[in-house]
């Protein structure tokens, strides 16, 4: 499929297809490489061009990652030619380990390949194809339950967004992120469907241009108004009074609710606080890794430097040739600098080493 757009509801225009789904015996995707330009839904049908989905971006969002994982792992169960349960468990632990390191700093793929594990390893299941059609029966039951936590997220978030305020969201939460609907980016499309008049500025998002590709490329499908701006504009709107709140999404979120996002997350924390703009990270509790005690512990992804290089400007190159470049995918915003943190629980607020257990568990406390 190519460019195709189709309505969900009245006044929604967005893509009626989902971020990933199992489809045709394999696992299809939006390529979000290919956004804004062509809307393209590739299928895979082995699971390690799954992991290497997740490495390239052709996915991404920690949500949609642990998705298709977890539809990977599912694939793999299919593609193994084990005819006992034994066989088959040796082979899916195999798999496992190939997704798991696709990428490393959103915990939604090791918790998603960790819970269908746990379903393979159940002792209830005697045969081999048990296993298999268990699987993908959990698998399409996370990526389910995805889109009902999102829109939960949303109500929860919608309740901070007063009528007539403008956000600064940073990187890609949509639905692109998520199986569908959206982290940070659903609470704004909750607040629109309430009928709140809002505007979004959305950072470009260097060096990958989710924001300027995929978020614009979101919002102008929902008819939201909004504008782009370069990531270093950010400081300026705030203290020039244009920004109400910062929402952005999580890839993981430590035991004392320290936030690994996409860089740039932590300068823009820092200048909200400067300038009294409340900041609010949006992530479900499969985001919160209550394992890590602070964020320094959270795994940093490097990712090559032509991401940085290849960059142009009028068609030209926009560096010298011969240049080296770093290029973290993501920073740590110590915990000081949240207002809150939504989850499909409610709005999770300091001391978070304390309520976010609570959240987590689901608890009337988190709200």
């Amino acid at each position: 499929m190519s460019g195709r757009l189709a309505g969900r509801s009245a006044g929604d225009r967005r893509p009626s297809v989902r971020t990933v789904e199992w489809q045709a015996g394999g696992v299809r995707l939006i390529d979000q490489r290919r956004l804004p330009g062509r809307l393209e839904t590739p299928i895979f049908y082995h699971y390690r061009d799954v992991a290497r989905a997740i490495t390239d971006m052709v996915v991404r969002g920690a949500p949609a990652i642990g998705a298709t994982a977890a539809f990977g792992l599912a694939l793999a169960g299919f593609e193994s030619a084990a005819a006992d349960r034994a066989g088959l468990l040796r082979d899916l632990e195999v798999a496992a380990a190939t997704l798991r390191a696709a990428r490393p700093t959103a915990v939604n793929l090791a918790w998603a390949l960790d819970r269908l594990m746990r379903v393979a390893r159940h002792a209830d299941l005697e045969s081999a194809d048990d296993v298999r059609q268990a699987l993908l029966a959990e698998a399409q039951a996370l990526a389910d339950e995805d889109v009902a936590v999102n829109r939960r997220m949303g109500a929860h978030g919608a309740a901070l967004i007063e009528d007539g305020d403008t956000i600064l969201h940073h990187c890609n939460t949509g639905a692109l992120a998520t199986v569908d609907y959206g982290t940070a980016l659903g609470v704004i499309f909750a607040a629109h469907a309430q009928g709140k008049r809002l505007h979004v500025l959305v950072d470009e998002t260097r060096p990958r241009l989710q924001g300027a590709r995929l978020t614009a490329w979101e919002l102008k499908q929902a008819g939201i108004p909004f504008d782009l701006i370069a990531d270093t504009a950010a400081g300026h709107l705030m203290r020039r009074g244009h920004v109400n709140l910062v929402l952005v999404g999580a890839d993981r979120v430590a035991a004392n609710g320290d936030v690994a996002n996409k860089i740039g997350t932590y300068p823009l924390a820092v200048l909200a606080q400067e300038n009294g703009v409340p900041f609010y990270s949006v992530a479900p509790t499969s985001t919160v890794d209550l394992a890590l005690a602070h964020g320094d512990l959270i795994p940093i992804e490097e990712r090559g430097m032509d991401e940085v290089l290849d960059l142009q400007v009028a068609g030209e190159p926009a560096t010298p040739a011969g240049i080296t470049a770093r290029n973290p995918a993501f920073d740590v915003t110590p915990h000081r600098y949240l207002t809150g943190i939504v989850t499909e629980n409610g709005v999770v607020r300091p001391p978070f080493d304390k309520n976010l257990p609570r959240a987590v568990r689901g608890t009337p406390e988190a709200r």
